[in-house]
């Protein structure tokens, strides 16, 4: 088979395991959600209903039908840019989350910029520095210990309320600084853990490879040692690095859960846990589809560029 032919299969290949994975992922969330205890019949009509109101509302709705029909409906649905209709609300998903997405990717991108800055920073200097690595450590170790509700209530007491610097509630205007002031305590607080978790991983990358053969030999011929960091060191560095970076982005979205609560931000966390509470199913569903989507994605995209930092990963993957 020709290299051009191989690759294009390669890449075919790897779009069908990706939408296969999306699809029985989709259907085990659907099942779970909707074979959970609770009947969103019975919390629409009230505690006082009939019998025969519950099972009028269930026929409206549609959950007397066959599991798998509703899932085909649903999935279809989603081809046509259906949601669903929320139960609590009366509205399209669509219309509902629309508004709500904003903020929260603003916030996952503000977060995800912070980590990359200071993770890689944090952990490049600690692994080149001889004195940077017991400051890295405490804060790598204090970072992943500290829970991002115990973070959050620190940073709105030290940065809100004592000197004033940031809001400590909402979401802020339409205007974009305004937002990012509004929401840079969310955002620290949403990467201090995943910011130390890379740096450690960049501190571990980073001095494994400045070990290597190679490494020492363009020492002895007296290169720079910038060249050497970033020709030698950090460009074989980089597949690790990208695969941490890759896992923290898309882990962004599940803990921003916690940290829209804490801040009373109106985005898609705070959403799904309304929708939780409430049993409100459609909205959950096109929550954790997205929060699925995009996880899938961004480990997708790690993969096509970990191919591309590294020869040997692509000449692996086309065979």
């Amino acid at each position: 088979m020709q290299p051009l032919a191989r690759s294009a299969l390669t890449w075919l290949l790897r779009l069908l395991g990706t939408a296969l994975t999306m699809l029985v992922a989709a259907f085990a969330m659907f099942a779970a959600l909707n074979l959970a205890p609770g009947d969103p019949a019975s919390r629409l009509a009230g505690p006082r209903a009939s019998a025969r109101t519950v099972d009028a509302i269930r026929r409206q709705l549609g959950l007397d039908r066959p599991l798998s029909v509703r899932f085909w409906d649903w999935l279809t649905g989603l081809f046509h840019g259906d949601l669903g209709t929320s139960l609590t609300y009366r509205q399209s998903v669509s219309s509902l989350l629309g508004p709500r997405v904003t903020d929260t990717l603003l916030l996952v991108g503000y977060a995800a910029v912070l980590i990359v800055v200071l993770g890689l920073g944090l952990g490049i200097w600690s692994a080149v520095a001889r004195r940077g690595g017991t400051v890295v450590a405490a804060f790598t170790g204090v970072g992943l210990a500290v829970p991002a509700f115990v973070a959050a209530s620190a940073l709105v007491a030290l940065l809100s309320v004592k000197v004033h610097w940031f809001p400590a509630l909402g979401g802020g205007g339409p205007a974009l600084g305004d937002r990012l002031h509004h929401l840079t305590l969310p955002a620290v607080t949403l990467a201090i853990a995943w910011a130390a978790y890379l740096a450690q991983i960049a501190r571990a990358a980073v001095r494994e490879e400045a070990g290597r053969e190679h490494v020492e030999t363009a020492r002895s011929r007296a290169l720079p040692g910038g060249r050497i960091l970033r020709r030698h060191i950090l460009r074989n560095a980089m597949i690790p690095i990208s695969t941490a970076v890759g896992l923290t982005v898309g882990g962004l979205i599940a803990a921003d859960v916690v940290v829209e609560q804490a801040f009373g931000l109106n985005g898609l966390g705070s959403a799904l846990v309304a929708a939780v509470a409430q049993k409100d199913t459609p909205v959950v569903q096109a929550v954790g589809l997205l929060m699925v989507v995009v996880f899938i994605a961004v480990n997708s995209a790690t993969d096509v560029l970990n191919s591309a930092l590294d020869p040997r990963i692509r000449a692996v993957s086309s065979r």
